[in-house]
């Protein structure tokens, strides 16, 4: 069957066939960051002279929240047990009918199907029908943020809405809200935020982007030939949320704070977080200023006293910068990004990299680097993991916007394998919006209370502490 696609795109099958068929790229560690060694841990004197700087600064900021995720993968072990009961699962199973009625959601259900299942008399099949499809709640349809999470009586909340009722409370003038979501799903969460606005009496400035499909990637088989659909068109994938470096760079505010969509608290629980976003914010507040004021008045030495305090680079790699160099280091986007002690989650973590011979600082996922020899070692022996919670400003020393593209490191993609309709693909992922898309900026990483960390990857993560 021939390929349909343009001259432009058939370039683009081409360079991503030579990506994802030869070899891969990988990152070479060189030791995990420790406090004092890449990690700031500031003492709870300091910690107050930071929120403090950070509750008299007047700056516009922006909470840019990834809020495309299904709600399906929630309820995952739902699925699962119903096409292949096992022991892992039916234990799953039991652990969330046995606690339904703590769920936010459970109020919404129809009260006949309410009665039935406090009374372990309902059709499991059809209750996970009922939840999951359209024809009942629809969660399995829906974005996850529109998942009911908390219940702050009489009120049942979703992440959308406490994301931005929990935002309000950091700052009351000049904030905004920008969630990337799917498009189609752009009026039913203005819906529920409009709801808490009718509840709060307050007005809040929310946008919303979806990621451009033009950065999608072209599937390949396992083979590695373009993988076509039936229609003669080739199968494209999004490309993973590196791809959201562009809606970031859009954002034209002082100060950007990113997390993600699952990562919130009830709100009788949230003041650990707002604390740690005030905290972070004070430190970029004084990172600042006191970057741009070296900027202004560049020295070795000076660089020397700054990069000993703030830890940017290894010390014994910035003894012969010129000041052109310094200059060049100082005069980028920078990021405070929180880091909490590593209890076993899947994903990145803070290392000094070696790329090429230049030693940084960097978020690295395992799939990142090679198995061989002493790397798988340094990984585990990581101690600290990113929970996603960074504050960022995207504006030079003279108080212009970057252009964030010319600080992303485009040879840090992934290849990542999938099923489609049963069969394997493989395709490109751009570099991750917090590894390659941000390498090439000013990274600050901070201790911060491993209670700020609470994500939702499945429904039964509602039980714990921090969701009630």
């Amino acid at each position: 069957m021939k390929i349909k696609m343009e001259s432009k795109s058939l370039l683009k099958i081409e360079e991503q066939k030579g990506k994802v068929n030869g070899k891969h790229p990988e990152v070479v560690l060189v030791s995990p960051c420790k406090i004092d060694d890449g990690i700031l841990k500031f003492s709870n004197e300091d910690q107050s002279r930071f929120i403090q700087i950070f509750d008299k600064k007047t700056f516009s900021s922006c909470f840019f929240i990834p809020a495309s995720g299904s709600g399906s993968r929630m309820f995952q072990f739902l699925f699962d047990f119903l096409e292949t009961p096992n022991d892992l699962n039916r234990s799953s199973v039991e652990k969330f009918l046995n606690h339904i009625s703590e769920f936010a959601f459970f109020q919404q259900l129809p009260l006949d199907m309410r009665k039935k299942i406090e009374k372990f008399d309902i059709d499991l099949e059809e209750f996970v029908t009922y939840l999951l499809k359209n024809e009942g709640m629809g969660y399995g349809e829906i974005p996850k943020g529109l998942v009911p999470f908390h219940k702050n009586t009489p009120f049942i909340l979703n992440p959308f809405q406490e994301h931005v009722l929990q935002g309000a409370k950091l700052k009351t003038e000049n904030v905004s809200f920008h969630f990337t979501v799917q498009s189609k799903f752009e009026t039913a969460i203005k819906t529920v935020i409009s709801q808490v606005q009718g509840l709060t009496g307050q007005q809040y400035n929310v946008s919303f982007s979806d990621q451009n499909s033009e950065t999608d990637s072209i599937a390949f088989t396992k083979e590695g030939i373009p993988f076509l659909l039936e229609d003669g068109n080739v199968l494209q994938r999004p490309a993973g949320h590196g791809a959201l470096i562009e809606n970031i760079n859009k954002i034209e505010t002082d100060y950007i704070f990113i997390k993600n969509i699952d990562n919130v608290q009830h709100f009788s629980k949230s003041e650990h977080s707002l604390e740690t976003w005030k905290l972070l914010g004070g430190i970029l507040i004084d990172f600042r200023k006191e970057l741009i004021k070296l900027f202004n008045k560049t020295t070795l030495e000076d660089f020397k006293i700054f990069n000993d305090r703030f830890q940017l680079l290894p010390a014994d790699s910035i003894k012969d910068l010129t000041i052109n160099e310094i200059k060049e280091i100082l005069n980028r986007p920078s990021r405070v990004c929180g880091m909490v002690r590593n209890d076993g989650q899947a994903g990145g973590g803070p290392f000094w990299v070696n790329d090429e011979g230049k030693v940084t600082k960097q978020i690295v996922e395992k799939s990142q680097i090679t198995m061989k020899g002493n790397q798988y070692s340094l990984m585990v022996q990581s101690t600290y993991f990113n929970p996603v919670m960074i504050v960022a400003s995207t504006k030079d020393v003279h108080e212009n916007k970057f252009d964030l593209n010319n600080f992303k490191d485009d040879s840090k993609f992934f290849v990542v394998s999938k099923k489609y309709k049963g069969q394997d693909v493989r395709f490109i992922e751009l570099p991750g919006l917090w590894n390659g898309s941000m390498s090439n900026w000013n990274s600050l990483f901070v201790e911060i209370p491993t209670n700020t960390f609470s994500p939702v990857k499945t429904v039964l993560d509602l039980l714990e502490g921090s969701h009630l």
